[in-house]
């Protein structure tokens, strides 16, 4: 793995690919994990990088630590993540998401959007989506002009709405997914393995704060050959 100024912290990046991956059930309750030094290797970190994101499972209760045993996967439906709200995997499911930003502008609200927030004006913010390193879907996200003067694209964590809390004091609570089908912007210019043009998988979102207001409207378009959404059910 490697990190970047816009990259979340490699143990974070570390403990949200196993939190997805016992999510998806590629790592099932009671299973017991590699040795850490050879978990470490395969990962290609150090060995004190996967204890400290070994840790945070064991504080969400995602990991049991047995003396001399090992860890030991606990299935948590209720943990914490920074991706929570990301519901794109792999076909075979989970998959680390990371993000490369296109484009960031400050703009008029266009014509075509749906009614949100209360400024005329947005931030639109362009990315490629990658799970695991393999490009997926493209985004197009709408944050409402309110909440910040100006964004850099250098400033941008891979995850939107750990940058909100974090940077701007948005704290997202809940969101609205319509999942449909779309054709693929001519504006891409990033291979997700479709042509503009082509008929692909279609996430329309509004994200709301805790008292109800819509401070972000996104689009999303992936492959459905290299991505699923998936909305699991407690």
């Amino acid at each position: 793995m490697d990190a970047d100024s816009t990259a979340l912290p490699i143990y974070v990046q570390t403990a949200e690919m196993l939190i997805r991956e016992i999510a998806s059930g590629r790592l099932i309750d009671g299973e017991r994990l590699p040795p850490e030094r050879e978990m470490a290797a395969d990962m290609g970190i150090a060995v004190g990088t996967l204890r400290k994101a070994l840790n945070d499972l064991v504080d969400k209760g995602l990991l049991v630590r047995i003396q001399g045993s090992g860890n030991y996967v606990r299935h948590n439906p209720d943990a914490a993540s920074v991706y929570s709200f990301f519901r794109l995997e792999k076909l075979e499911g989970g998959g680390l998401p990371t993000a490369n930003v296109l484009n960031v502008e400050k703009v008029q609200k266009p014509d075509d959007l749906p009614v949100f927030g209360q400024s005329k004006t947005a931030h639109r913010i362009r990315r490629l989506r990658l799970l695991s390193g393999e490009p997926a879907a493209l985004e197009e996200i709408w944050l409402d002009g309110k909440w910040a003067g100006a964004i850099s694209a250098k400033d941008l964590s891979e995850s939107l709405y750990y940058y909100y809390r974090k940077t701007l004091g948005l704290l997202i609570s809940r969101a609205e997914d319509r999942i449909g089908v779309a054709q693929l912007p001519d504006w891409a210019g990033a291979d997700i393995g479709c042509k503009a043009g082509a008929s692909v998988g279609f996430v329309e979102r509004w994200s709301r704060t805790a008292e109800g207001e819509i401070a972000e409207f996104s689009r999303t378009w992936f492959n459905p050959n290299r991505a699923r959404y998936v909305a699991r059910i407690k």
